[in-house]
């Protein structure tokens, strides 16, 4: 069910408690989730409901998680309410984590830096001398 507002151009969807959805799922609007999805989910904001249920990885702009989400998390500005139950890692700008949440994974804070020494390529080994046997060596940076 898509819903569109007469006072602006913002549209969301929602999927009811009573849809199961094996697929991944894109949506350029807002999606409020009640219903299981058995894929990845990737939109402008998401809202999860407490009965709902998600296996596979959710990329947002901002997501209020309330139900289960087995899978990883990338959002801008996260809220992890306290009846949601995540298995899975969480990379997030913002977080809020409200008491009572269950939370299984390793949480990343993504910032500008981060990302530029992710996309460093790693550094080459040095070459061996000439004449010598190349034997795996240890070398630790300073």
């Amino acid at each position: 069910m898509a819903t569109r507002n007469s006072n602006s151009s913002s549209t969301f969807s929602v999927i009811g408690s009573d849809v199961v959805i094996k697929g991944d799922v894109a949506a350029s609007a807002d999606l409020h989730i009640d219903g299981t999805i058995e894929g990845d989910i990737a939109c402008s904001s998401l809202v999860q409901g407490e009965t709902s249920r998600i296996v596979g990885a959710v990329e947002a702009e901002t997501a209020r998680l309330a139900g289960e989400v087995s899978g990883s998390i990338k959002a801008r500005e996260l809220v992890i309410l306290r009846s949601a139950r995540i298995d899975g890692d969480v990379q997030y700008d913002a977080l809020t984590i409200e008491q009572g949440a269950q939370v299984e994974g390793r949480f990343a804070h993504s910032t500008p830096n981060r990302r530029a020494e992710d996309a460093k390529p790693p550094a080459k080994p040095a070459a061996a001398a000439p004449g010598s046997e190349a034997e795996p060596q240890l070398k630790i940076a300073q």
